[in-house]
């Protein structure tokens, strides 16, 4: 068994490509998050209401991108979009796959949030006059969006964690940037310990703050 030889001024010596290579990954993060979020609760919110032809072509979306690989829906956005004649760059096409990706899930996981509301709430506000929009916005929104929270946060870090994926379009995020580093130094070990504590502590930090708005934001007597 060989000894690694670990060299841990080695990164330090690479902190600035590494640092420019985090600020892309949180930049395509923080556009991805942010859209999956609100496209995730929009689709959420009109497939619960049950809006004719729109709950259609909202599942038929979910099930897209839900069952396909995200690499696949990347390679399409950026090599097979331009032969139709729409050429994106490689940031645009970063953020919006996870937007797609991510609300898809979201989507779902708003979904059933809002359908996981008691019904006698619905049937209390119907009772005193209010419209089912009305009831839904009242009610149902900031119920079911408490119970859809946990999930919603898991598939935000996912969103997060699968900006790597972007290193298969040569966007110089954190991965690209720390492979590009390892091609010509051939310190593998060091690079790739230190991008993973980055993305760990990264998620742990989002993971933190989660979990402080799901128990400022829970149910009282909620299990």
């Amino acid at each position: 068994m060989t000894a690694v030889d670990f060299e841990p001024g080695f990164v330090f010596s690479h902190l600035g490509p590494l640092g420019q290579g985090l600020a892309r990954t949180l930049a395509i993060s923080a556009v991805g998050t942010a859209g999956a979020l609100a496209v995730g609760g929009l689709l959420g919110a009109a497939s619960a209401l049950r809006i004719p032809v729109v709950r259609q072509v909202i599942g038929a979306y979910v099930e897209v991108f839900r069952n396909t690989p995200l690499l696949v829906q990347i390679f399409f956005l950026y090599f097979a979009l331009p032969e139709a004649g729409v050429k994106l760059s490689a940031f645009t096409v970063g953020w919006l796959s996870l937007v797609l990706w991510g609300g898809a899930y979201n989507a779902e996981n708003f979904r059933a949030g809002f359908e996981a509301v008691d019904p006698k709430y619905v049937e209390a506000c119907r009772a005193l006059g209010f419209s089912e929009l009305a009831s839904f916005r009242r009610v149902v929104l900031p119920l079911g969006t408490r119970t859809a929270l946990p999930s919603v946060t898991n598939t935000l870090i996912s969103v997060f964690k699968n900006s790597s994926f972007m290193i298969a379009i040569g966007y110089p995020e954190l991965t690209d940037t720390a492979v590009d580093i390892v091609s010509v130094t051939f310190r593998a070990f060091e690079v790739f310990i230190a991008i993973g504590v980055v993305y760990l502590g990264l998620v742990w930090i989002f993971s933190l703050g989660a979990g402080l708005i799901e128990r400022r934001f829970a149910i009282p007597g909620g299990h």
